[in-house]
């Protein structure tokens, strides 16, 4: 309901920060692990006759573990959650603190006993595994020949370079001895999978490096990764040398489809990042707002997407307020020494475009709905008409030199426009959300 002091036509751009602001967290709330989860259950997503046990790991572990306990009952006899923090859980479940976004020793602590446990499950055991967007990094077992430190830094360099969700996660899988189909082979018992998808297009191999699931990647796309981002020479020797045997023949390959390791291992995706933009909508269309959904995941270069998504908006009728929604997942090249996200980067990028809208009201934000971006304590940021003039008024540089630094932290919280959310105990992917008086 449009607020009566506010006509849809007279918004002014404190009005749309303000909607801005309560359309995001909606958006997030409507896709928590836990509402994802239960919702699966109760659809019978989960049919198991035999006792159960339980790994899940990932940002959303602990309310995912939490759902299905209380789902479960009696029936869950016990398990394994691995987080990058604590929770209190239900009894019997036990808990590990990994690392995110690059493996931690927790992080192998947790992985090899993951592995363990699957291991010790016979064929009359049911296994349920709950994966959410971070459990590559917090489940890492390194496979043979190779060290934690050796994927720590093939990880490190990856991000830098701007590797795509897919490509950084199929290095992972290859270096790995849980990833990519090992965790399901490893087990005796029937394994389902329930993911809550952070990943464009919701590819089961890829939510956390699909360790149930068969890998349709070699080591040889493996090697091409490495090629592209930074070259052969930019990574460990062990791990270049892994991949080399591997697409020489001389290494074992992930599972692949038809592998008879993998028969009684099944899994489905329970939520994504629609479930965040169904949730924004219904709340812009409370708030007066006609809501226009983009069909197209937001990837590629952060500040490249950040200003088309300014053009696509400015292309709309003024006829009445508008509410822009999006959701993906882009990437950011590091070349400076500054602080920021990807989500950050995005909006520092749309905020130059912004001048164009001639006079009519228009504010953008980006946000992880994890409530994280980039090694910083906001989950993102938002931008609007105002945002150059106040920058000026403070003294600030201009957007394109915060850019060039990689340092969207810096600018935004010197004019108060980042989002803090804290953990949201989900994970779906980014949301973007822009509107236009």
């Amino acid at each position: 309901m449009v607020r009566p002091e506010a006509h849809p036509l007279t918004r002014s751009a404190a009005d749309l920060r303000s909607d801005l602001l309560t359309i995001v967290r909606a958006g997030i709330a409507s896709a928590s692990a836990r509402l994802l989860v239960e919702r699966a259950l109760d659809r019978g997503a989960v049919r198991a006759e035999a006792p159960v046990w339980l790994v899940a790991a990932g940002k959303a572990a602990p309310a995912m573990a939490g759902a299905a306990a209380a789902r479960l009952g009696s029936g869950l006899l016990g398990g394994l959650v691995v987080a990058p923090h604590t929770a209190n859980l239900p009894a019997g479940l036990d808990q590990i603190t990994g690392g995110h976004p690059v493996p931690s020793p927790g992080s192998e602590t947790a992985g090899r006993r993951a592995l363990e446990f699957v291991g010790q499950l016979g064929p009359e055991a049911a296994l349920v595994v709950l994966l959410s967007g971070g459990a590559s990094a917090l489940l890492a077992v390194p496979a043979a020949g190779l060290t934690l430190d050796d994927k720590v830094r093939t990880t490190r360099r990856l991000l830098a370079g701007g590797a795509d969700i897919a490509s950084l996660n199929a290095v992972r899988k290859h270096l790995s001895a849980i990833k990519g189909g090992w965790l399901a082979a490893a087990t005796g018992a029937a394994c389902r999978t329930l993911a809550v998808s952070d990943v464009v297009g919701d590819d089961l191999s890829v939510i956390g490096s699909g360790p149930t699931v068969p890998d349709p990647t070699t080591f040889g796309v493996a090697r091409e990764v490495l090629e592209r981002f930074g070259g052969l020479e930019a990574y460990p020797p062990a791990v270049v040398a892994r991949l080399d045997l591997g697409a020489a023949g001389r290494v074992p390959e992930t599972p692949k489809p038809g592998d008879r390791r993998l028969a009684r291992a099944t899994a489905v995706v329970v939520g994504g990042r629609r479930d965040a933009e169904a949730g924004a909508a219904r709340e812009a269309g409370r708030r007066g707002y006609r809501v226009v959904h983009l069909d197209h995941p937001v990837v590629g270069e952060a500040r490249a997407a950040g200003a088309a998504l300014i053009d696509r908006a400015l292309t709309l009728p003024a006829s009445a307020p508008v509410c822009v929604l999006s959701s993906g997942e882009t990437t950011v090249q590091v070349t400076g020494a500054g602080k920021g996200g990807r989500n950050q980067e995005l909006v520092l990028a749309a905020s130059a475009p912004l001048g164009r809208a001639g006079g009519r009201p228009i504010a953008i934000a980006s946000v992880g709905t994890d409530g994280v971006d980039g090694p910083t304590d906001a989950a993102g940021a938002l931008a609007d008409t105002t945002t150059i003039g106040r920058a000026v008024a403070a003294g600030l540089d201009a957007p394109a030199a915060y850019l060039a630094r990689n340092d969207a932290y810096a600018f935004f919280d010197a004019l108060g426009d980042l989002i803090r959310t804290g953990a949201t105990d989900t994970n779906v992917g980014d949301l973007q959300v822009i509107l236009l008086a």
